[in-house]
């Protein structure tokens, strides 16, 4: 991999969702993740919920067992969570915010305020050899307290960008763009290494994967949507397309 080359990862939770809306074992997200490696993605990205709602314990195990890129395994900052990790041992933990009521992550984590109970709580998964990011929106005060708690990376939230857009106002999706283009120079200025996603899709994804500060974008909703169209090889095909086409 060229070190300009911008890492694709792929979320395949909702995969997970269509098959418990039925409870059976199909489809199953395990094939679902071999086959976005495949296509070439650079790693696979699971969120294992406190509900459960989507991906499950055995998914995780599923997915530890069966691939070959690494796998960021997303997850609160619970001691349930940190146990989990611990015993599996992923490649990346992405600490993020989890509601039992919303949809999906509406947010970035609150890290200024609860800097001290965070620091201590990724201590143990830095010594497991796991690489620790942090999820939160492109504000300079949370970018400098994940720098301070030792997270190695931090992912920047793109979904207010990625609604804007949806929503046709462009002046709000420009100036959020600015943001997340200033936040990712300013967290690579620390030492951070930075990532990005959520709501990305064809149409957004491009003047993100231009920022050369960023070096992973992780992407699921859209794509899982996109396969049942053209078919999940194809629509990560199409993304990665986009990506290298970015970067030039």
């Amino acid at each position: 991999m060229t070190q300009n080359k911008l890492r694709l990862g792929v979320n395949i939770d909702h995969v997970a969702t269509v098959r418990n809306a039925r409870g059976g074992a199909y489809p199953d997200p395990i094939r679902a993740a071999k086959l976005a490696e495949e296509a070439g993605a650079d790693g696979i990205t699971a969120h294992l919920r406190e509900d459960r709602r989507h991906i499950t314990d055995a998914d995780i195990d599923g997915l530890m067992e069966a691939l070959t890129v690494p796998l960021n395994f997303e997850m609160a900052a619970t001691e349930e969570m940190q146990k989990i990790a611990l015993r599996h041992k992923p490649h990346a933990v992405c600490i993020v915010p989890e509601k039992r009521e919303e949809r999906t992550t509406e947010g970035g984590l609150e890290v200024a305020r609860e800097e001290n109970r965070l620091a201590h709580y990724i201590a143990p998964l830095r010594d497991a050899g796991c690489r620790v990011s942090i999820f939160i929106a492109a504000d300079k005060k949370q970018i400098e307290a994940a720098h301070r708690i030792g997270a190695e990376v931090i992912e920047l939230h793109t979904g207010a960008y990625c609604d804007y857009h949806a929503e046709g106002k462009a002046e709000d999706r420009d100036r959020e763009l600015e943001a997340l283009r200033e936040m990712s120079v300013f967290a690579h200025s620390l030492g951070l290494e930075v990532h990005a996603g959520h709501g990305l899709t064809y149409e957004t994804v491009k003047p993100v994967a231009a920022f050369p500060e960023v070096k992973e974008l992780n992407i699921g909703h859209f794509l899982i949507g996109e396969a049942m169209f053209r078919g999940l090889t194809p629509a990560v095909q199409e993304m990665r397309r986009l990506m290298d086409d970015a970067r030039g």
